[in-house]
């Protein structure tokens, strides 16, 4: 028996280590018992949807006022 290609390889996930905060954990893991989907599912699919919306996080950082 040949082996072949994996037709699914493009959607293999690669796994990586994210430092959230506890808030942000806590908001996607009762989603996550609200949809039975599990959270880490809901924060890739999350993640996801903004990259393919091409969706750009609005910041403005306030500066320290001088010390004087």
């Amino acid at each position: 028996m040949k082996g072949r290609k994996n037709p699914y390889i493009r959607r293999l996930k690669q796994p990586v280590t994210i430092r959230l905060d506890r808030e942000t954990v806590a908001h996607f893991k009762a989603l996550a018992v609200k949809t039975g989907i599990p959270y880490q599912n809901l924060i890739n699919l999350y993640l996801r949807e903004c990259a393919l919306n091409n969706r750009q996080l609005s910041m403005k950082w306030i500066s320290e006022p001088a010390t004087r």
